[in-house]
């Protein structure tokens, strides 16, 4: 059985008139008369009672009405859901992102997602560095994620914050009564920073800092998250480079003191592979560069 059986069998069955269907379905008389016999062979029964004059339900055609009805509406429901999916408006896409300000740009992108393509999912993996991002981009685990910029070929990429640099310190250390620190100052602290495998931006950027003011840092301790280094950092165990949204985290014991100067920046974008071919993705990278052109320093 076919679709074209059913379709030709519910135009027979509200017009009864074979040539009246037979215009409903712009088709001629004689293949849409050949369909319903096709039909009626494979079921093995009479659907309609054919007259010279007129054309009725048997019991069993009165009986298949309700059935192929509910097909044809299923048939609609699926050939919606598809057409919809090509069209990029449902779908599921895999976000990875780390960090404060990452909750606030995904925030953001989700709340104006659910007002206009309320069929497409952002499935979130939080806690991600940037470095494990791209990995997992490349692999295709994820369809998209926030990292910091540059990144290597074969991304595409939507700035959406530009985070600055500031110094995490325990509460009453020295460098508090100053307001602003000058990277020489931090020279003779011992520093918690992120691990180098995750591939961290603001790691690197640490680093880079400290060259910049002519030392190496001494590294007291590696955490693995925000809240492990901030809680390391209220412990005593040594000072932190991190970005502004950072400050948003409520940690008891730690002060957070701006980079005296042109305190440097990290610019964070999505990310997302050039040769993605989901048009879910399509459309909420059209969303993200709609709703979030710049959020400033909000993010990850």
């Amino acid at each position: 059985m076919e679709l074209r059986h059913l379709h030709a069998f519910l135009a027979v069955a509200e017009e009864l008139h074979f040539g009246r269907a037979a215009e409903r379905l712009h088709v001629a008389q004689s293949p849409l008369s050949q369909t319903v016999r096709a039909l009626e062979r494979e079921l093995g029964t009479d659907l309609f009672v054919r007259t010279t004059r007129s054309v009725r339900l048997t019991a069993a055609g009165e009986a298949l009405v309700g059935p192929a009805r509910t097909i044809e509406a299923q048939i609609g429901i699926v050939r919606g859901i598809a057409q919809a999916a090509a069209a990029g408006e449902t779908g599921r896409v895999t976000v990875g992102f780390g960090g404060a300000g990452g909750y606030t740009v995904l925030s953001v992108l989700a709340r104006s997602l659910a007002d206009t393509y309320p069929g497409i999912e952002l499935d979130l993996r939080p806690q991600m560095y940037s470095g494990e991002v791209l990995d997992a981009l490349a692999r295709g685990t994820l369809d998209m994620g926030i990292v910091g910029l540059p990144v290597p070929r074969g991304f595409a990429t939507h700035t959406v914050l530009e985070e600055a640099l500031m110094v995490a310190v325990p509460a009453g250390h020295r460098l508090v009564a100053a307001g602003a620190v000058a990277p020489q100052e931090l020279a003779s602290e011992r520093f918690v920073i992120y691990p180098a495998e995750h591939g961290s931006v603001v790691r690197d950027a640490t680093l880079a800092l400290c060259a910049a003011a002519g030392f190496a840092p001494v590294v007291a301790h590696e955490a693995p998250d925000p809240y492990s280094l901030l809680a390391m950092v209220g412990a005593g165990v040594g000072v932190a480079v991190v970005v502004d949204s950072t400050a948003h985290l409520t940690m008891d014991g730690v002060e957070y003191l701006p980079i005296a100067g042109d305190a440097p920046t990290l610019p964070i974008a999505m990310a997302w592979q050039d040769a993605n071919p989901s048009p879910a993705v399509q459309t909420v990278t059209r969303v993200l560069r709609d709703v979030i052109g710049h959020v400033g320093h909000v993010g990850a």
